[in-house]
């Protein structure tokens, strides 16, 4: 189990179209996801504002991204703070397309 920059105990929990992160047991924020063709495409990510500055966001993420490479999936990073992450983290770039054209058409069209 991974503590935020509190001490406070964390846990990441994967959902149908989402990441989720606890702290102490609630729900403090997300990553949303949609899956495509072998890719996971990563649209939107946010903590609670009562819990920003604690590290959650880099947990969240970086548990997510584990969990993609992982089931063998392409990481997608349409999120803001989801590319920042991948663009500062050189071990995800061989496990990341871009988010061209083709996936913002297809996420519009969703």
């Amino acid at each position: 189990m991974t503590t935020d920059k509190t001490g406070a105990p964390t846990e990441v929990t994967a959902e149908s179209n989402r990441y989720t992160i606890a702290v102490d047991g609630q729900q403090v924020g997300q990553a949303e996801f949609a899956d495509r063709d072998g890719q996971r495409v990563f649209t939107h990510t946010e903590v609670n504002s009562e819990f920003e500055g604690r590290g959650l966001a880099t947990i969240l993420i970086s548990e997510a991204l584990q969990q993609t490479r992982d089931a063998g999936l392409r990481i997608v990073p349409v999120c803001e703070m989801v590319a920042s992450y991948v663009g500062k983290h050189d071990e995800y770039a061989d496990a990341v397309d871009p988010a061209d054209a083709d996936v913002k058409r297809w996420l519009a069209e969703s």
